[in-house]
């Protein structure tokens, strides 16, 4: 009976790999759309680092500054609100410029261009 197990970590392992690790532990964040342009973003942004996004890291000089865009800078800022409201579901909206995920922006997982269908070959190889 390990066999089926080992069978089913295996097909789990997988599906992760295929579809982008997930957070297990049921963790969110905000970020924003792919629909929403600067105009739409610049108000969001100026209200989340004005009531509750910590936007110390977006000045010149800080930590997150750096690339220095809208799009990196509200989705930084809209996180940033969104963690201090408690993740609450309605704090992270914005005008319908903002998004909950489940997998780890700072993972920069794409698995659609970035898979190497090699991974697939050697995993499909371990289970035959």
């Amino acid at each position: 009976m390990a066999a089926p197990k080992l069978v089913c970590s295996v097909l789990t392992i997988v599906a992760c790999i295929i579809i982008g690790c997930s957070s297990v532990d049921g963790t969110t964040w905000c970020i924003i759309t792919n629909s929403a342009s600067p105009s739409m973003l610049q108000p969001h942004l100026d209200y989340a680092c004005g009531h509750g996004a910590d936007c110390s890291a977006l000045q010149p000089g800080g930590s997150c500054y750096i690339p220095n865009d809208i799009y990196n800078h509200a989705s930084y800022a809209f996180n940033s609100y969104y963690i201090n409201m408690g993740r609450a579901p309605g704090s992270c909206y914005f005008g319908g410029t903002a998004q909950i995920i489940s997998t780890d922006p700072s993972m920069n997982i794409h698995p659609s261009s970035s898979f190497n269908t090699t991974t697939i070959i050697l995993l499909m190889d371990i289970i035959i």
